[in-house]
């Protein structure tokens, strides 16, 4: 048992583990997503994560009454099962109940058979994106670039590939870098803004400097193109454009 699950039961709260891009992955050659550090484990299937339903997601746990309630809560806390209702005489409320207060957290059944289809490429999807990534870590290695480093206990996803700028070798600011790969057609991200500098929290009296580590990551990340379809062809003009982005 990992240290975190230690630490739960010693003070009595429970783990979720935010395994948004992590789909596919591995740590210790166990697979993310079978909670054996957390009590839920949740998966995005936004239309940009590694397999899609076109939005929402999927929790899982190990716990049967944990199971249970997120189910109960996925269908406004309404049940027809006998087992969760309660025994009324002579009250005609016995077809369903709501036993809590829930959601329409429901996917629709397309949904759900896109995701379904989509899951047993995931093996396929997964090799691909190392295959690509393995392509950046050689082509990218002799510019002043930071690339992704994997621990050996780990096997990534791979969700996104996201370079850290050398900026006192290039003497170009992130945004000056930004807009020279964009303005050559390559869609390239910012992965990600520390969440207290956007306006909505800075409101609330956060500010610069708050966390000085993920600022200075976020002036230095920038995320490159990486998907299962992108063809080794367009994968090195995105590396010559990167090149080009950082020259003095």
């Amino acid at each position: 048992m990992g240290s975190e699950m230690c630490i739960r039961d010693r003070y009595g709260f429970m783990i979720i583990e935010d395994a948004s891009h992590g789909i596919g992955g591995k740590y210790k050659d166990q697979p993310i997503g079978n909670c054996r550090y957390s009590d839920i484990t949740v998966f995005s299937f936004h239309p940009v994560k590694i397999i899609t339903t076109g939005e929402g997601g999927m929790a899982l746990t190990n716990d049967e009454a944990l199971a249970h309630r997120l189910a109960l809560f996925r269908s406004h806390g309404i049940s027809s099962s006998a087992a969760d209702m309660q025994v009324r005489p002579n009250d005609e409320i016995w077809n369903y109940q709501q036993i809590a207060l829930g959601f329409n957290y429901r996917m629709t059944d397309i949904q759900a058979a896109l995701g379904l289809s989509q899951m047993q490429r995931l093996d396929e999807f997964i090799g691909n994106r190392h295959t690509l990534a393995s392509r950046y870590d050689s082509r990218l290695t002799s510019l002043p670039l930071v690339t992704p480093w994997q621990h050996s206990d780990s096997y990534s996803s791979y969700h996104l590939y996201v370079v850290r700028l050398k900026l006192d070798q290039i003497e170009k600011t992130q945004r000056q870098v930004y807009d020279a790969i964009y303005a050559e057609g390559v869609l390239v991200n910012l992965h990600y803004i520390p969440v207290y500098r956007q306006p909505y929290y800075e409101k609330m009296g956060f500010k610069q400097g708050y966390c000085v580590q993920a600022e200075q990551y976020h002036r230095e990340a920038i995320s490159i193109p990486l998907f299962p379809g992108l063809t080794e062809a367009a994968q090195d003009r995105v590396v010559e454009v990167i090149r080009e982005a950082v020259s003095l």
